[in-house]
């Protein structure tokens, strides 16, 4: 691993690991900004009406897979992970276009909203890295297109024995039929 994706990665994850542990541990802070979106969007989703519990769910994910990004486990996973987490996260608490009356708060917000989507870019990068080792399609390209290549070679190799065995059985004949006595 290169020393800038052993550099990056924990920069990138702390402040996920920071923020999961905040919300784990302070969730009812985070459903006041949170909770109509949940109570509108859960339902329609699937998930459960309980905006402190998805909260604090949003929370382990995001130290569970920031711990993983930072350590380098899993980190094109656990990369994606933190991008699809961040994306409501960032829909619902930075909505800088519903302030009105205040426009340093308004402010505030809309950098946010900035810093969050220069994070999903960071993220949407570290997920796509492989590292200087070819990725999954890459690998599974060449890997059909060497069993492809051993079939064909297995054919041929089937096809030359089968030759050789009609020939030897030929001449197992021949030899048979020339060392029978005639009467």
């Amino acid at each position: 691993m290169s020393v800038v994706r052993r550099v990056a990665r924990p920069l990138l994850a702390a402040m996920f690991i920071d923020g999961g542990l905040d919300q784990l541990r302070h969730p009812a802070a985070k459903v006041g900004t949170v909770g109509p979106l949940i109570h509108q969007y859960a339902p329609k989703l699937g998930l459960p009406d309980d905006p402190e519990m998805l909260v604090r769910a949003n929370g382990a994910t995001m130290v569970g897979a920031g711990t993983l990004l930072a350590t380098g486990r899993l980190p094109r996973l656990s990369a994606l992970t933190l991008a699809v987490s961040l994306v409501p996260t960032t829909a619902a608490a930075h909505r800088f276009w519903e302030v009105k009356d205040d426009p340093d708060k308004r402010r505030a917000q809309r950098l946010h909203l900035m810093k969050n989507l220069s994070m999903l870019g960071g993220l949407l990068i570290a997920a796509v890295d492989t590292g200087g080792r070819p990725g999954l399609s890459w690998r599974a390209h060449h890997a059909a297109k060497d069993a492809s290549r051993t079939a064909k070679h297995a054919r041929k190799d089937a096809r030359r024995a089968a030759k050789a065995a009609r020939r030897e059985a030929r001449l197992a004949r021949h030899q048979v039929t020339d060392t029978l006595p005639f009467d």
